[in-house]
């Protein structure tokens, strides 16, 4: 009896702390001010940190602190070195909800076969493995914007565009468009030369934007950020932030998102000055 008892608060401490990641995850992407979710969810952050080290296998929990720990990495922080070191938190936890879930998906992470990682994609993901797949993809993708000049991260871009070309071949408007937002940066993250497609990228962003009829402002800031800058096109970066800046951030799902973009909108368009 003793044991059952044991065994059953264990269940509900578990769906408690699993309804506790997902609601946060919902409440700060509905929050419109930047300086209280800034100061409040690194709290969050340590309380999942805890959380995982009393339940190390809880894949639910791993891969909300990925997300979570990649919208702060990513949206909140300034120090190159910090934002680096949180990016790769993000991506081990996103690596470890993979394993967690999927012990054959996890197999690929070993050995460099990429014919290998491919196929399994192509065979083995499909529409359950949706949201899993896209943590893994964006944390990763955090992890390589961090610090873009190492080379051995941009070696990972096929990987990375596997499992999002995967995710928008399944759900194409999953996270409001952000998939293809994701593919385009990729394509932006070097100039042609050095096997960069931006004019693919600038594609793959305005298609973004048009899934939630603009109502998601962060394609066009990453289309001005990465695209129209590395094009040196100066009419559509300065046109795309001019249309952030007059937006309503206000959106459900998207709030924060949108109040983030349009802070960048303000950064890029200072900097735009001194840039073309």
């Amino acid at each position: 009896l003793g044991l059952a008892v044991l065994s059953g608060c264990a269940a509900v401490m578990q769906r408690a702390a699993d309804g506790l990641s997902s609601g946060l995850t919902a409440g700060v992407s509905n929050h419109d001010d930047i300086d209280t979710v800034a100061d409040g969810l690194p709290a969050y952050l340590l309380l999942l940190d805890g959380l995982i080290e009393r339940d190390p296998e809880n894949a639910a929990l791993l891969l909300s602190a990925a997300r979570l720990y990649g919208t702060y990495a990513g949206g909140f922080v300034t120090d190159a070195a910090r934002a680096k070191r949180l990016s790769e938190r993000s991506f081990a936890y996103a690596k470890r909800g993979i394993c967690a879930r999927d012990p054959a998906f996890c197999a690929q992470f070993q050995g460099s076969d990429f014919d290998r990682f491919n196929a399994f994609v192509a065979s083995a993901i499909d529409a359950g493995d949706v949201d899993a797949t896209y943590t893994l993809a964006s944390s990763w993708v955090g992890w390589l914007r961090a610090d873009t000049a190492d080379w051995n991260r941009i070696a990972d871009l096929p990987r990375i565009e596997t499992l999002l070309n995967r995710v928008n071949e399944l759900a194409p408007a999953h996270d409001h468009g952000n998939v293809l937002a994701y593919l385009g940066v990729l394509d932006c993250l070097r100039p042609e030369s050095l096997g960069g497609k931006p004019v693919r990228g600038q594609e793959r962003l305005q298609a973004a934007d048009a899934v939630d009829a603009g109502k998601n402002l962060l394609p066009k800031v990453l289309n001005a950020e990465y695209c129209a800058r590395l094009l040196f096109d100066q009419e559509g970066h300065d046109r795309m932030l001019a249309e952030v800046l007059a937006a309503d951030a206000n959106v459900a799902g998207l709030t924060l998102s949108n109040t983030i973009a349009k802070r960048r909108a303000v950064e890029l368009v200072e900097s735009g000055k001194d840039y073309f």
